[in-house]
């Protein structure tokens, strides 16, 4: 598929285009009459959201050509307009697409069943054996005599564990499927039953966190069959699955988030096929890189970029933008120090030893506190019996204290460590220095990166003015001159807090990432980041060290932030390759804002407070999980006895079970308490904060993830309350707010999409209702945004952003970002499973 935006062939402007635009942008924007010179901007106050709603009364009329958003910024006159499609039309005319494929045969009621049956037999199964492998360690730890003789056998059992872990994903993946070739797998037969056990164990093995950023990742992949060179170095937590079609040549680079899977579901679908990186390549952080696409040797590709199926980067250029576009700009920009075999080989060893002689022992350790010792402080702190007695009822508000006691102990004692023991790590590093890979150096900086992003402090804090002072200890220069009480949101993260700065007044949506550390297969430097003041950033931002943006910026969701040109001031930019947006524009200036500096003092002040009791609510409801977690602990540790090994298995059945019943009625309740509606309002808006309170509920989707690529993912979107069809295929979507989304039948899903019914945008906030007609298919790492309807059988390229309000017609492909409609190009079938 050619997803490049090269000019097409489209029904030339009639004499009276202009006038017909000039109608159309008049209804949209409520004016009486449009001047061929009024600029859309400036003189009309349209923003986006107006102008995808021009866009798509335009695609509805035969007798005008189509336009997209993208048009429309770089000509925001009708005149301009008119004129730039004229140009477009004497362009050559594109390949014609060629004639679709038979549709897919869709599965029927019966296979989808089955497969769901056959999915929970084999989970039961896996965790029955899983079980056995517990029962005897912990039956052999017991019998220990002597602190030191557990010790030694907890460091015995944890060695087990680690050489089970890495192996059986390996010898499932052989056994079950040999070598992967492209192939096409129809979605719930038993061909992706197969499927989705080797990708299960693959992408869910846990010492995945492990492997990142080490030379064990390569040898990882290797032994499931993929072709790794020399000093390769993976970032991505992303584990590709058909490895056999992976290729990453000698000295390459893939930075974090990257998803190089080897597949992509499409219209019920899994589809199979090679992904090539060259040597010395370099692969920027949050790309995605499709089916059939090939990096070539010392080539680039950039941040927050894609290449689609069928795009090659020649070797040594540099590419960027969704897709991919020839770029000239580097983003490799350390140098390479010596790094040789031995010294990965030695950084490996020393990672597993820790493992083995540090974590599990603390692990088994922490687990035999809350066993055996826990309970035995009840008649010290003067809370009776240590007896485990659930007939009791003075033992449920007992072990509720204990409970308390412990949860807070530990994340207070996690605060204590994310806030002290990375300043001494610090200490070590300097910015602007080039630093060897697999020194002390670089495991300190390991160790800042973890301890620095843990998620449960800002997803506490954020969306309120308690997130700024916690940025402010963790050594982030956030200025705290111009509170707005939402300055971030719930999820940024950053390689190293103490070189990044954020100017006043500067606000900053979910899902930032801070490039402060840049990587070569040999070598990282730390460098320092600052955001502008008065910027606002959007959804999905990767913000690089040497960004050329400077004060009062709007960067868009997903935007490509540029590492070239001018620094760019008072404007706003929009896109993968980004291109000039106005910065705001008067229309969305109109909400309710603060008038005077004493009404905003009041409102951020009821603000701040309402945020507090969001706040308590997040702190109570995670402790009231953790205090039946303990009592399940508990009752598991009481039925051992009977029960024995077999008991684990239950155990895993029972947490999991637990875990969705327990987030799923937290969120419902919240809703059911104040349900959402489309919205458009000042962040200083009740309703407002009552929407962040609601994403607190919310943030946690641990229980979500378990379910990808199974039936019953789509059985607990129902019970959060998406409107879903038929037969969803989710291999690892996010929905935000579930009850403004409807879903057709048949819908595929990708890893890494997002279906967002939201907006903010410096202090104004908008929610909409999103609907995917049925048979669409929703790419991977796509976003949709609020207001969209998707067409039935419609489809968006991976990595894509469409954008709020726009409407894609029946059958169409669009990808890109923004979003726009695109043409299909000639591709080779791939083999039949």
């Amino acid at each position: 598929m050619d997803l490049t935006e090269y000019p097409t062939a489209r029904p030339g402007p009639a004499p009276d285009t202009g006038e017909a635009f000039a109608q159309v942008m008049a209804d949209v924007t409520g004016q009486e009459n449009v001047s061929a010179d009024s600029n859309f901007f400036a003189d009309l106050g349209a923003n986006s959201l107006v102008l995808a709603q021009f866009c798509a009364r335009v695609r509805k009329r035969a007798d005008l050509p189509s336009v997209s958003i993208k048009d429309i910024y770089r000509n925001p006159t009708i005149a301009s307009l008119v004129s730039a499609l004229a140009e477009t039309e004497e362009a050559p005319a594109e390949e014609p697409a060629p004639e679709p494929a038979e549709p897919a045969k869709r599965a029927s009621r019966l296979e989808y069943l089955g497969c769901g049956i056959l999915q929970t037999v084999i989970f039961l199964l896996y965790s029955y054996l899983v079980a056995q492998v517990l029962g005897i360690g912990a039956s052999w730890i017991v019998t220990g005599t002597g602190l030191l003789d557990y010790y030694l056998r907890a460091v015995g059992f944890g060695a087990l564990a680690l050489a089970v872990l890495c192996t059986l994903p390996i010898a499932v993946k052989w056994l079950l499927v040999g070598r992967w070739k492209p192939a096409e797998i129809r979605v719930w037969s038993l061909g992706y039953v197969r499927f989705w056990v080797v990708r299960t164990l693959v992408q869910r093995n846990l010492l995945v966190p492990l492997f990142v950023g080490s030379p064990l990742y390569s040898w990882y992949l290797r032994a499931l069959g993929a072709k790794i060179g020399k000093g390769v170095t993976i970032f991505s937590r992303h584990v590709p699955v058909c490895t056999d079609l992976l290729t990453v040549g000698e000295g390459a680079v893939v930075c974090k988030d990257t998803y190089f899977a080897t597949y992509r579901a499409q219209d019920g679908t899994i589809r199979t096929g090679p992904v090539a990186i060259g040597a010395h390549a370099y692969v920027g952080e949050m790309a995605v890189l499709d089916i059939e696409t090939r990096i070539g040797d010392h080539a680039q590709l950039g941040h927050a970029s894609s290449l689609h199926a069928g795009q090659t980067v020649p070797a040594g250029q540099s590419w960027h933008g969704v897709p991919a576009v020839p770029a000239d700009v580097r983003y490799r920009r350390v140098e390479p120090r010596a790094c040789g075999s031995f010294r990965r080989a030695f950084f490996a060893v020393r990672q597993v030893l820790t493992l083995l002689f540090l974590a599990a022992p603390l692990v088994l350790g922490l687990l035999s506190f809350v066993l055996l010792t826990l309970p035995n402080l009840s008649p010290a702190l003067g809370l009776g019996s240590a007896v485990i007695d659930f007939a009791s009822p003075k033992f449920y508000g007992k072990a509720l204290v204990l409970s308390f006691l412990l949860y807070f102990g530990l994340r207070l004692t996690g605060l204590l460590i994310a806030t002290l023991l990375p300043r001494l790590l610090n200490l070590a590093l300097k910015p602007g220095e080039v630093y060897r890979l697999y020194t002390l150096r670089y495991t300190a900086h390991r160790a800042i990166r973890a301890l620095t992003n843990l998620r449960f402090f800002k997803t506490l804090l954020g969306d309120s003015s308690a997130i700024v002072h916690y940025l402010r200890v963790l050594g982030c220069k956030v200025s705290k001159e111009e509170q707005t009480g939402s300055n971030f949101g719930l999820e940024e993260k950053y390689e190293n807090p103490y070189l990044f700065e954020a100017g006043a007044g500067t606000m900053v949506a979910d899902g930032l990432s801070v490039v402060n550390a840049e990587y070569t297969s040999t070598s990282f430097r730390l460098s320092r980041v600052r955001v502008g003041a008065h910027n606002f950033l959007g959804n999905h931002v990767v913000y690089p060290a040497g960004a050329r943006t400077g004060d009062n910026c709007l960067l868009a969701t997903k935007v490509l932030v540029p590492l070239d040109g001018p620094v760019r001031e008072n404007v706003g930019l929009l896109g993968s390759p980004s291109f000039e947006i106005p910065r705001s524009v008067e229309r969305d200036s109109q909400f309710d804002h603060p008038k005077t500096p004493e009404e905003f003092r009041r409102r951020l002040a009821a603000k701040t407070w309402h945020n507090a009791g969001g706040m308590l609510l997040y702190t109570l409801s995670h402790w009231l999980f953790f205090y039946g977690l303990l009592l399940l602990t508990w009752a598991s540790d009481v039925c051992y006895d009977v029960i024995g090994a077999p008991l684990f298995a239950l155990d895993t059945l029972v947490f999991l079970l637990y875990g969705i019943g327990y987030f799923a009625a937290l969120e419902r309740i919240t809703v059911a308490i104040r349900p959402l509606r489309p919205l458009s309002c000042s962040i200083y808006d009740r309703r407002f904060w009552r929407q962040e309170r609601f994403w607190k509920a919310a943030a946690t989707n641990a229980h979500l993830q378990a379910l990808n690529g199974t039936p019953m993912k789509s059985l607990l979107w129902r019970l959060l309350g998406v409107k879903v069809g038929k037969r969803l295929f989710d291999d690892g979507a996010g929905i935000i707010e579930k009850t403004l989304v409807r879903i057709g039948d048949d819908v595929t899903l990708n890893a890494g999409s997002v279906i967002q019914c939201h907006s903010q945008e410096d202090g104004g906030f908008k929610m909409d209702r999103i609907s995917i007609g049925s048979g669409c298919t929703v790419g991977v790492g796509a976003l949709v945004h609020y207001g969209v309807t998707m067409g039935d059988g419609s489809t968006l390229a991976p990595d894509s952003f469409l954008m709020k309000g726009t409407e894609v017609p029946e059958g169409a492909h669009w990808g890109g970002n923004p979003a726009h409609e695109i043409r299909a190009g000639r591709r080779r079938p791939a083999g039949k499973s």
